[in-house]
């Protein structure tokens, strides 16, 4: 018999909007407390304290525009967020100040969230859909140097970029980006040559959320059909239909894999979050609490294993924080 699934942990709630996004922070040194940030659709970002589970801090830089992405960088003090009003805003929230210290205009209409990657102490690159419908931009932070404008080759109508992760095999190799887009494509780009290196058609509809993993070089996506895709890259850098997998019910808003790459959760259309261990995809629970559209799934950061969380963040205004195969 298999076990029943878990209820919550705990559930957080207070946003009184729709939860677009959510980051968690928990992996500093003790006695940090851990945080989670959460993105709605009202504008605010809302720094959750996960010792007491009130919120620390309510973040309100967007114009009551919708959240749909905040990151850290490289501390909790130091925030990144993404909303509806097309920017991007740099925070500073040490010492209880909650200053938005810089901004990006992307001029960019879709949801796709932006993607971050530390290539140096205090040196990021971010890559975000850009003003033209089909481009993504590369801009390096905090100087917002423009490093190069990615566009498909004449003729290939990929639509609008969905979906974006940047990654590097090593400290010090060459970025590549992984973006996903609106015709079902995932594209391989590399970022320092501004050349796409492989192309490959996973949906039949657009590429809602994707993910990544460098160490098997193996990647899943979602879309709004009842499919997951996951497909590999070769050492020509070629994209592979690795297998699909299909689902009882269409809409996958978010997919994430564990930071241990053992396991990877999905946010439903449908309602529910769904478990798979990562390495055969095997279905492993059905998380069944929300009432609405799950927007976005979490894994914690948490340096002990065993206290490791999973984040659901729905339109039903609620944050389900689950403790799943912890111990793993």
């Amino acid at each position: 018999m298999a076990l029943p699934p878990p209820d919550p942990q705990f559930v957080l709630r207070g946003t009184s909007a729709a939860v677009h996004t959510l980051h968690f922070s928990c992996g500093g040194p003790e006695p940090d407390i851990p945080l989670l940030f959460s993105g709605s659709e009202n504008g605010f970002i809302h720094v959750w304290n996960l010792k007491t589970h009130r919120v620390n801090t309510a973040l309100d830089g967007h114009g009551r525009k919708s959240v749909y992405c905040v990151e850290t960088m490289g501390g909790k003090d130091r925030l990144l967020s993404q909303g509806r009003d097309q920017r991007i805003c740099l925070w500073d929230l040490a010492e209880g100040r909650t200053s938005v210290t810089d901004s990006v205009f992307t001029e960019h209409v879709g949801f796709c969230r932006c993607s971050l990657l530390k290539v140096a102490q205090g040196r990021w690159l971010m890559a975000m859909a850009a003003r033209s419908l089909e481009e993504v931009q590369i801009l390096e932070l905090p100087s917002k140097t423009s490093v190069c404008t990615l566009k498909p080759e004449v003729g290939a109508k990929l639509g609008m970029p969905m979906c974006l992760k940047l990654w590097q095999l090593s400290c010090g190799s060459q970025p590549v980006l992984l973006a996903g887009y609106e015709d079902g494509s995932v594209v391989l780009w590399n970022v320092s040559m501004g050349k796409a290196l492989s192309q490959l058609i996973c949906h039949q509809e657009p590429v809602m959320s994707l993910d990544f993993d460098s160490e098997k070089a193996k990647g899943i996506s979602g879309s709004s059909e009842k499919v997951l895709s996951i497909w590999s890259l070769n050492e020509q850098q070629n994209l592979q239909v690795y297998k699909t997998h299909e689902l009882v019910n269409a809409g996958i808003s978010d997919i994430t894999i564990r930071p241990d790459k053992k396991i990877l959760a999905t946010a439903g259309w449908d309602h529910r979050i769904r478990i798979f261990g990562w390495k055969k995809l095997k279905p492993l629970a059905v998380l069944d609490y929300h009432t609405a559209t799950v927007h976005c799934v979490s894994f914690s950061d948490h340096s002990n294993p065993r206290e490791r969380l999973l984040a659901a963040g729905s339109k039903d205004q609620r944050i389900s924080v689950w403790s799943v195969y912890a111990q793993t």
